[in-house]
């Protein structure tokens, strides 16, 4: 049986000390795929179909190189670790795959799958904090505890456990790979759901850096109102804006009577310069300027 000692030295370490102890069967045997059947605390729930397929391509050129590790069970035998080369395998068209079987714990097969997850394959974050969940749950490990089995850092388990208070729209995000476990801590910091789904929409529509997205974090932290609200337009004079009217319509153009900086501004719009000596003639009843200063 797997110790904690061998599961923090890594799965590597466990396979080399332990092989050749099983007895009954020989390290390497050949199994038929139907007596084989996925572990259902299997960390791993997603499994991306492009990389199946092509894993699946390389196993009907050159066959299944590594071998599928099992234990046996009253259905014939669960998959303890490599089940993605088991479903690469079936869409291969295998009808037996090589496996190696172990006598190997309830307590320590969820610790095996979850270490050749993360040595092997990548875990999205969701998948690492929910199997470090079950990890703690099933075996009453502390976060220490779990962070020695696994050679991890404490701080490391606590970050990726955070993201289990994710509302669960969030946490699809994260699945789906949309948001990154560090635009999810960020995201974290506003402390009610409906912000943090907010947020999170926000940073995927806008393409949002980690900085950016913390950077914006506090602004939805209270609710819909803390975002910054539009700049109320000056209200305008009714004075000003008659006229503006009346004096538009006098010169035949747009004309703005606005206060700029504490002073009061009449602007006149023209077009060119032949529009513009059109309108100093019409302003001081001359008609001699013509818009040029030669002589």
């Amino acid at each position: 049986m797997a110790r904690k000692g061998g599961l923090g030295r890594g799965l590597e370490s466990l396979l080399g000390e332990t092989a050749g102890e099983v007895g009954e069967s020989p390290a390497d045997a050949e199994l038929p795929v139907d007596q084989i059947h996925p572990n259902p605390d299997q960390p791993r729930k997603h499994f991306d179909e492009d990389a199946l397929n092509e894993l699946a391509d390389s196993i009907r050129q050159n066959g299944l190189l590594q071998p599928i590790l099992v234990r046996k069970d009253r259905d014939g035998c669960e998959i303890v670790a490599g089940e993605r080369r088991y479903q690469a395998a079936r869409r291969a068209g295998l009808q037996s795959v090589p496996v190696t079987i172990r006598d190997i714990s309830d307590e320590d097969v969820l610790k095996l799958a979850l270490i050749e997850n993360l040595q092997r394959t990548d875990l999205n974050p969701m998948e690492a904090a929910r199997g470090y969940q079950l990890l703690m749950e099933q075996n009453g490990l502390t976060q220490e505890e779990l962070a020695s089995i696994l050679s991890k850092s404490r701080s490391a388990v606590a970050n990726a456990m955070r993201l289990l208070a994710l509302p669960e729209r969030v946490q699809e995000y994260v699945r789906d790979g949309e948001l990154s476990s560090g635009h999810a801590r960020a995201i974290l910091s506003v402390p009610d759901d409906e912000g943090r789904i907010r947020l999170a929409e926000r940073v995927i529509a806008e393409g949002l850096s980690v900085r950016q997205t913390e950077t914006l974090a506090p602004l939805f932290s209270v609710g819909p109102q803390a975002e910054p609200a539009p700049k109320q337009k000056r209200q305008v004079p009714q004075t000003f804006q008659t006229a503006a009217k009346r004096l538009g319509s006098a010169l035949n153009t747009k004309v703005r009577v606005r206060q700029v900086r504490g002073k009061n501004r009449i602007e006149i719009e023209f077009a060119s310069e032949e529009e513009l000596a059109q309108l100093v003639n019409r302003l001081d009843g001359t008609n001699d300027f013509a818009g040029s200063d030669e002589e």
